[in-house]
């Protein structure tokens, strides 16, 4: 049995910061799915079910971080957006499509912020137990 766990976009213009929130993503039981924001702009996976969005504010593209924010709204608007920066408050441009705000090297803050939006459902992990028991 296959358990599928809640999906987490990950948006920023650095590979690094992908790798790494994605395995803190995973970690905590959830799936990364990464977008690499280029100067272009980013490949948004559009066909998967994301149940919430980390996005980087101080991107190097053609496109705003608040222009991400409202077409990621529209793409899933059941998803909460998480903005992460090195800032020290929520910029104005982007507060109106936003959930959340997180200070980048704060992994416990994101943690619980992300726990408090899209929780991780025990149940199905412990039916599977439960099922492979011998």
């Amino acid at each position: 049995m296959t358990l599928a766990c809640p999906k987490v976009l990950i948006v920023d213009d650095d590979p690094s910061h992908l790798e790494i929130y994605g395995l803190l993503m995973q970690q905590a039981g959830y799936e990364s799915v990464p977008a690499l924001v280029k100067f272009a702009g980013a490949e948004i996976p559009r066909d998967e079910p994301i149940g919430l969005v980390l996005l980087d504010y101080k991107l190097h593209s053609l496109k705003t971080s608040a222009e991400f924010a409202q077409e990621l709204g529209v793409l899933f608007p059941d998803a909460p957006i998480v903005v992460l920066s090195d800032l020290w408050s929520l910029p104005v441009d982007i507060a109106p499509f936003v959930t959340e705000f997180v200070r980048k090297g704060q992994p416990a803050k994101l943690l619980q912020v992300v726990a408090r939006l899209l929780p991780v459902s025990e149940e199905p992990q412990k039916r599977e137990i439960e099922e492979n028991a011998p």
